[in-house]
């Protein structure tokens, strides 16, 4: 299992001809790291991706495992904005998690191979897959526990809650978005949705 570089990332690129070079590399790396998996994306296959020199590719990170960490930031950014926006002018918690859950399964679709190097995270850098998740589930218990706080969901463990629910998002995301590119991905927002809201329990009245 590698952990992180001790001597930490490289600096940043100086120019912006340096940082549109490094973020052809990611962009390669993404593709074909996302493709091949980790151990078969090599340095040499990922600068011909990216049409640059492989000694190149040294100027920017020292090895393969730095660049999979960078896309796993590079992927929690993306998805935290986008969800961010997705949610912007949500007028409760539960409209909130409808909105959230269309614009996950969305850009899954559109960002299968970022997807995908985030999963093989887990066997590169334990340590960088976990606080992927921790960084979603900390913001998602804060506002579990705001809603709950004005009323507008049950009462419970706003922790469990908010990794059962990015769980959820998750597999539908993996089977409707990212295995199966022509399910329709309103319709299993809409059905996981409903089971969010609503449960298995069958509610029988009087």
């Amino acid at each position: 299992m590698t952990s992180i570089h001790p001597q930490g990332p490289l600096p940043a690129p100086k120019t912006k001809r340096g940082e549109r070079t490094r973020q052809k590399i990611l962009d390669a790396a993404e593709r074909e790291i996302g493709a091949k998996g980790f151990a078969e994306a090599s340095i040499a296959a990922i600068t011909a991706e990216a049409d640059v020199a492989q000694g190149t590719f040294y100027l920017y990170f020292r090895t393969k495992e730095d660049v999979l960490r960078e896309l796993v930031l590079r992927m929690g950014r993306r998805l935290r904005r986008h969800l961010t926006m997705a949610v912007t002018g949500a007028t409760s918690r539960m409209e909130a998690e409808r909105h959230g859950l269309h614009a996950f399964l969305a850009f899954v679709r559109d960002n299968p191979n970022l997807y995908r190097v985030v999963a093989e995270s887990q066997f590169v850098d334990a340590t960088v897959h976990k606080a992927y998740y921790d960084a979603f589930a900390a913001n998602y218990r804060e506002a579990l526990e705001a809603a709950e706080a004005e009323g507008e969901i049950t009462k419970g463990d706003a922790e469990v809650r908010a990794w059962a629910l990015m769980g959820v998002a998750d597999m539908v995301g993996r089977r409707y978005a990212l295995y199966d590119p022509k399910a329709s991905l309103h319709d299993a927002a809409e059905a996981a949705y409903d089971f969010i809201a609503n449960g298995l329990m069958e509610r029988r009245h009087g």
